[in-house]
């Protein structure tokens, strides 16, 4: 009998010590993954959230701690192959033991790796993505930032319909989840606009011809182009259209807002339009706090900051928030405690007031558009909310 209760008391023991083993979380460290793009489509991108993480980090380690614990960043390439994706999350969940995925890129690879996280308790943060999926269905270990492609086209398109006069309106959009997303926003937008689209085609992803998909809207009569599209697609599309005589207005998402559009594209690219969230910190800007920044980050990496390297930075900033919130005792369930009842400011990128609370896991649903002047993005409208 005195046995059976010995061993009781050390399942309980057991059970106890284990519940406080929280997976990343040493009492001098906690350890953050991520998933960038650094080797294919779009490793412009993925290399600069990338070192906008890194730069928030290292400030954080520099010149203090979240509760007695510095951050330990732990990156993964996925060259933007779901695939990859599925082993990247498997390596950082399963070897390095991360506390939270944070600013994964891309929508099918996020959703090919969140099932890997959650199977071990491992919430997926602020993924760079803004598909409705990052947040619905509901799941305890999901937050999103992004106002949704979906949101930033439907409500977009109408005014800019109504603005530039526009008659036909086609679509072109890369055909995976993320271009579908942008494309269905689009379908929503002409609804409301009470029209139908002249005409959608589609590419698959990594392609770098446009020229059928451009002929076609072309023999459509478009005047006004959304654009499922992110760099290569964007600047591909456009010049081929330029080169062809067809010149209509383009309307893309935030994947094609960034600077590597007019630095890459050119004279060409003047005139394209966006929506948007964060603004490019440009190292001339006339905002002393961005040219500030701008500038700390081109001496630390010897490049120019982009839109991608202000969505890293302002993760891993939002995350250090919620985890001082959270207390001494960083868990998982301490985290979702502290995140739920979180408000982040409008910050000095021009991003707007965001919020969550146990039921609301995406924290901002409003856009802006900016366009490409000069071979600057300038913005040129305000904020609107659905």
């Amino acid at each position: 009998m005195k046995s059976a209760i010995r061993l009781t008391f050390a399942a309980v023991a057991l059970t106890g010590s284990a519940a406080f083993a929280q997976q990343g979380v040493t009492k001098d460290e906690i350890r953050i993954g991520t998933i960038q793009d650094l080797s294919g489509p779009i490793a412009g991108f993925g290399k600069q959230s990338r070192n906008g993480m890194q730069l928030r980090v290292d400030e954080l380690n520099e010149q203090g701690s979240v509760h007695g614990r510095k951050l330990r960043l732990f990156v993964e390439d996925s060259a933007y192959d779901p695939k990859k994706a599925v082993l990247a999350a498997q390596k950082l969940v399963n070897q390095d033991k991360i506390f939270i995925m944070a600013g994964h890129i891309g929508t099918a690879q996020n959703m090919a790796a969140m099932p890997v996280q959650f199977d071990k308790n491992v919430i997926n943060f602020m993924p760079i993505t803004a598909a409705r999926e990052m947040y619905e269905p509901f799941h305890r270990l999901k937050y999103s930032f992004a106002a949704t492609y979906y949101d930033q086209i439907r409500l977009a398109l109408p005014k800019m319909i109504k603005e530039k006069g526009a008659k036909k309106v086609c679509t072109i959009y890369q055909d995976d989840e993320f271009g579908l997303e942008v494309q269905r926003g689009a379908e929503a937008g002409l609804k409301t606009a009470g029209m139908e689209l002249a005409e959608k085609t589609s590419f698959k992803r990594g392609a770098t011809d446009f020229s059928s998909q451009v002929a076609k809207m072309k023999a459509a009569n478009c005047d006004l182009v959304v654009m499922g599209t992110i760099i290569r697609e964007t600047i591909g599309t456009i010049g081929e259209a330029r080169k062809t005589g067809f010149n209509p207005t383009f309307l893309g998402s935030s994947a094609a807002y960034t600077d590597l559009i007019h630095k890459l594209g050119g004279k060409a690219m003047d005139g394209l339009y966006a929506t948007m969230t964060a603004q490019n910190p440009y190292t001339d800007e006339q905002s002393q706090p961005i040219r500030f920044w701008a500038n700390k980050y081109k001496t630390k990496f010897n490049e120019d900051p982009t839109v991608f390297s202000v969505y890293g930075y302002t993760i891993i900033d939002q995350f250090i928030k919620a985890a001082q919130k959270a207390g001494p005792n960083l868990t998982t369930d301490s985290f979702i405690k502290a995140m739920d009842s979180m408000t982040f400011e409008p910050d000095m990128f021009g991003g707007p007031r965001s919020s969550y609370t146990a039921t609301k896991r995406l924290g901002n649903d409003q856009s802006r558009l900016s366009q490409i002047v000069d071979g600057k993005w300038k913005v040129v409208s305000d904020y609107v909310s659905p």
